[in-house]
């Protein structure tokens, strides 16, 4: 049986710990095969970004493109989008697209702090939002975004994420638009090296649904990956460091 073909549309983390490179190691690792189309390019590492230079969109489209017609797409992971122009013009074509989940991480801010994108990419998300599969929102996304109705908003399904939450424990939520689908909750995990874990965990969900796995079964395994990559961070850098990677996970999870 061939992999799954996960099309990865998001920014360059030359640190290693995010974007691409954090989505096509995650990829790899749960059996899938990783395409990509690359909508930035930063210089960044575990203290922030340092530089972002973005990919015209014409150049995006091509790389979607070249994808598609020849290789084909079980799935598609969205990420880091660049620019409001690149997020409408990534919509339109991913609109042509049948019977193809998409899950969208609406990024906003990096781990260190770091603004990703603007006011009218933000508003321009929505495009993004009506198309998704699912939508995976920390805390702070969440409520730029409009809160929790945006499942209804856009008949679709948001993982609510709880890992900027306060206390001991942490609870994500399923949301389907008229009501919560499920929710889970772990015990807190003490670390700053939590770079990442929003690209890793959409990925990770891409993949199982590229794979034909359930949005909950696609859902949990993905945070059972995710939770092993932050007990396994190796510690690099000064910052919020990058996570570890579950060599054979796939073949126990």
């Amino acid at each position: 049986m061939k992999p799954a073909r996960i099309l990865i549309i998001a920014g360059s983390d030359s640190g290693g710990g995010a974007g691409i490179q954090a989505d096509l190691k995650t990829v790899t690792l749960l059996g899938g095969f990783g395409m990509t189309a690359i909508t930035a390019i930063t210089a960044q590492n575990t203290l922030g970004v340092q530089a972002v230079h973005l990919v015209p969109t014409d150049l995006v489209l091509a790389q979607m493109e070249s994808c598609i017609s020849d290789i084909g797409v079980d799935a598609v992971k969205i990420g880091m989008i660049g620019s409001a122009e690149t997020a409408l013009a990534v919509a339109d074509r991913l609109e042509a697209l049948r019977d193809v989940p998409i899950v969208f991480d609406p990024v906003m801010v990096a781990t260190s702090g770091s603004l990703l994108a603007d006011d009218a990419t933000i508003a321009a998300f929505e495009r993004l939002m009506a198309l998704a599969t699912l939508i995976t929102p920390n805390i702070p996304e969440l409520a730029a975004l409009g809160g929790e109705d945006i499942a209804a908003r856009f008949g679709t399904h948001v993982l609510a994420k709880g890992g900027h939450g306060e206390g001991p424990m942490l609870t994500d939520r399923l949301l389907a638009p008229d009501r919560v689908l499920k929710a889970w909750s772990n015990r807190k995990i003490e670390t700053v090296h939590t770079h990442g874990t929003g690209c890793t965990l959409a990925s990770a969900v891409a993949t199982g649904l590229g794979q034909g796995m359930s949005l909950v079964n696609a859902i949990e395994r993905a945070r059972k990956y995710v939770r092993e990559a932050l007990a396994l961070a190796p510690g690099y850098g000064s910052g919020h460091g990058p996570m570890g990677a579950p060599i054979g996970f796939h073949a126990h999870a």
